[in-house]
């Protein structure tokens, strides 16, 4: 009689085993975010631009979740539809930051010399520039919108990144597999394409996820300092704008949507370290 072999349970099982608990909490968070921008009315349970003046600055409750507005409307559904805006936001300014990151990093390392000293000496000039103030400077000279408020925070990341994406770059044109295609008579361009550029820039799928958490927690604060979006927007930013003149009476008009913008940054930045960590145990 043949004997009945039990399958083994699949390697990806055992892999889940050993995620850490925060990356499950993350994972559900940007699920639900997720949810939040794509059909925020399944997860709201009011209307967020609904007047209830009689009901303006009650405390969070199981009517209203995080509490009411000064003008009654329901915070937690607010905080759901401005879940759209935000991300938008912090995605735009990242993907802005990335790409001229890319672009800066990639002459720096790769141009003729005196184009790439130019290069590397702008990038530190920006670097050495104080984000907060690049981006206030942007907004005087544009004024204050999302797509300002995009660009501002793109802006002021993209030194930081461009420095990391030259060193990348610049530590991948000396190693052995580049001498080798040299050697073996594959011209620069190829080079490039085929083997600095897509050794270096892997690191940048980590960085891109670490980089959403901190975009959004800027784009918030220059809302918040009145340089963005403004109320009577749910973006989150716009949010804490809207409640810091009601901070004593009513704390949590300032402290939910922190705690939702906090709680998003710690997601982001979970999620990039894990990849983070799986790239670099990829590479040895």
């Amino acid at each position: 009689m043949t004997a009945v072999r039990v399958p083994a349970l699949p390697a990806i099982s055992s892999r889940l085993g050993r995620l850490p608990w925060g990356l499950y909490l993350a994972g559900a968070l940007v699920v639900l975010l997720a949810i939040a921008v794509i059909a925020p009315q399944l997860l709201a349970t009011h209307d967020p631009v609904a007047l209830d003046y009689p009901a303006a600055l009650r405390g969070p409750s199981w009517a209203h979740w995080f509490g009411t507005d000064e003008s009654g409307r329901d915070l937690y559904s607010r905080v759901v539809f401005g879940a759209r805006e935000s991300l938008l936001i912090g995605l735009g300014a990242t993907a802005v930051g990335i790409v001229l990151a890319l672009v800066l990093g990639s002459l720096a390392a790769l141009a003729i010399r005196p184009a790439a000293v130019v290069v590397d000496r702008f990038v530190e000039v920006m670097f050495a520039f104080p984000a907060l103030l690049l981006a206030l400077l942007l907004i005087a000279i544009t004024g204050p919108s999302a797509t300002t408020e995009i660009f501002a925070v793109g802006l002021g990341t993209a030194p930081g990144y461009a420095r990391m994406i030259r060193g990348q770059i610049l530590a991948a044109k000396n190693s052995g597999y580049v001498e080798a295609a040299t050697a073996l008579g594959h011209s620069r361009a190829r080079i490039v394409r085929a083997h600095i550029l897509p050794n270096a820039l892997r690191p940048l799928v980590a960085v891109f996820a670490l980089s959403v958490g901190q975009s959004i927690v800027w784009a918030s604060s220059l809302s918040f300092l009145g340089l963005g979006v403004a109320p009577p927007s749910s973006e989150w930013g716009a949010l804490l704008d809207a409640g810091r003149s009601y901070i004593t009476q009513a704390g949590w008009l300032v402290v939910v949507p922190g705690l939702v913008i906090v709680a998003v940054a710690l997601a982001a930045t979970t999620i990039g370290r894990h990849l983070q960590s799986h790239l670099e145990k990829g590479e040895r």
